[in-house]
């Protein structure tokens, strides 16, 4: 499958307008004047009354556009666009695009990257956090000091246990990683089984299609998936049957899970405990049956928040790619979605 298109031509680059979300503050946004080397303006309104014209203006050209969201107006107009007055570039300000994605055809041609920064820094932290505390009873401690109760309970060691940990793209080893410097044996379930040996973090990787062996020895089950069409639903009714008291923890998508059948594996036991960061419908409203699954903690997409240092960061980087070039190590294949 092809990974999309390469670098924009470093004339047209040169030229580019740059757009950015209103949503960037103001600090990020003179870096970004400042990488590239031009004055920014407004991504929102997108040829509405008030935004900018974004096509077909004399003093128009090129778009580079940075933000999280293309404005439809700006989707739309793409594909009537002229060579020298069209999307070249956008970078997305997350590390996921399925939103972006999802929200109609990608613009032809366009060059899309996005921010992953220290996030897999950020979210392996988030996964060890949690770890640690099921293993040290923390849960359970802090309810015993709410009631003034006195009560010893043994902790658990993680050295030894398995982790099986899907997704082994930059977050997913960062993750395994962690884990792995913990004495955890880390096991990452990818697309399909590789040769060689395994990416930094991992003891080994597995394809999607041969986990079920992994899925019944594992203590430990991390979802880090993309949302794409081969991914939405993969957390089923078969992969949960086949755990035996693992406890799971989703920083990826919420979609990649089917609820109910998380919620039959933890009434069941198959699941210990859950610990969900993202959900399919978010935010969450109070009355969602999400909120009383049982033995289930929901921390409202928070393992990995953005920060403008990795957005300046990763942006940088690509700036230079593209400049030289070359195809950005953070471009996304918008065929596959990631």
């Amino acid at each position: 499958m092809s990974e999309g298109p390469g670098a924009p031509a470093p004339e047209l680059l040169a030229r580019a307008r740059l757009l950015v979300s209103e949503e960037l503050s103001a600090s990020l946004v003179r870096e970004l004047e400042r990488i590239t080397g031009r004055a920014a303006e407004p991504l929102e309104g997108g040829g509405t009354a008030g935004g900018p014209l974004l096509c077909g203006e004399a003093a128009g050209g090129p778009l580079l556009c940075v933000g999280a969201a293309l404005p439809d107006a700006l989707r739309a107009s793409a594909a009537d666009a002229t060579a020298s007055d069209k999307l070249l570039w956008f970078h997305s300000v997350n590390a996921g695009t399925d939103a972006l994605l999802a929200a109609g055809p990608w613009p032809a041609g366009a060059l899309l990257t996005r921010t992953v920064g220290r996030m897999g820094e950020r979210i392996a932290q988030y996964v060890l956090a949690w770890v640690l505390a099921e293993c040290q009873s923390v849960p359970e401690f802090a309810a015993q000091h709410a009631r003034a109760e006195w009560a010893r309970r043994p902790s658990e060691l993680i050295a030894g246990q398995t982790a099986l940990v899907y997704g082994s793209g930059r977050i997913g080893a960062a993750v395994a990683g962690l884990l792995r410097g913990c004495g955890v044996r880390t096991v990452g379930v990818a697309r399909a089984a590789r040769s060689g040996p395994p990416p930094v973090g991992f003891d080994r990787v597995i394809g999607a299609d041969e986990d079920a062996e992994e899925l019944a020895g594992a203590r430990w089950v991390i979802a880090a998936l993309p949302l794409t069409g081969a991914t939405e639903g993969f957390f089923g009714a078969g992969r949960f049957a086949a755990l035996r008291g693992a406890t799971f923890v989703n920083v990826g998508r919420g979609a990649t899970v089917d609820t109910g059948a998380l919620e039959t594996a933890l009434r069941g036991g198959g699941v210990r405990r859950a610990v969900l960061d993202v959900l399919p419908e978010e935010p969450a409203a109070p009355e969602d049956p999400v909120w009383r699954l049982p033995r289930t903690v929901i921390t409202s997409h928070s393992a990995g928040i953005t920060a403008d240092a990795d957005v300046a960061g990763d942006f940088a980087a690509c700036w230079e790619a593209v400049r030289e070039g070359r195809r950005p190590g953070l471009a996304v294949d918008v065929g596959r979605g990631y």
